[in-house]
């Protein structure tokens, strides 16, 4: 049988969704640097699994986390034909802002995302199914660099 993967590894802790049937029937979490973590844990998933898709958050967050992210499932998607989608952070926490650096925030407003000063009020969540017509095939980093 074929899964479905959802990750969120934009910032710590990391979270896989596994879903057989678009449900959600298990959930990973794990705390660690994207670098770290996500090879590691990814691979027992793809040893015990046949991976179909995999849906990830392709930021805003850690620049380096998105990095890394992005790299690695880019590069399991070119090597397994695992099919990649991608979905911004926002869609995990119900819209809210989304940890930056120095007592900033990520907010998305109208489709746009901008920084400015705030706290983080809630913590990501995976969906409870995996609907392929809400994500995107643009899976391209969202980075957010503050202006200078």
């Amino acid at each position: 049988m074929y899964i479905d993967l959802v990750i969120i590894a934009i910032k710590s802790p990391l979270y896989i969704g596994i879903y057989e049937n678009e449900e959600l029937v298990e959930t990973l979490k794990f705390e660690g640097k994207t670098s770290e973590t996500l090879p590691v844990e990814f691979q027992k998933v793809y040893k015990k699994y046949k991976i179909r898709r995999v849906l990830f958050a392709n930021g805003p967050g850690s620049f380096m986390a998105i990095k890394i992210n992005y790299i690695f499932l880019k590069t399991i998607s070119t090597v397994s034909g695992i099919e990649l989608f991608g979905v911004d952070g926002f869609f995990f926490n119900s819209n809210t802002p989304i940890e930056a650096m120095n007592g900033m925030v990520f907010v998305k407003r109208d489709d746009e995302i901008v920084l400015e000063k705030g706290t983080v009020e809630s913590s990501f969540k995976l969906p409870k199914r995996f609907e392929v017509e809400n994500y995107s095939k643009d899976i391209e980093p969202l980075y957010i660099i503050p202006a200078i």
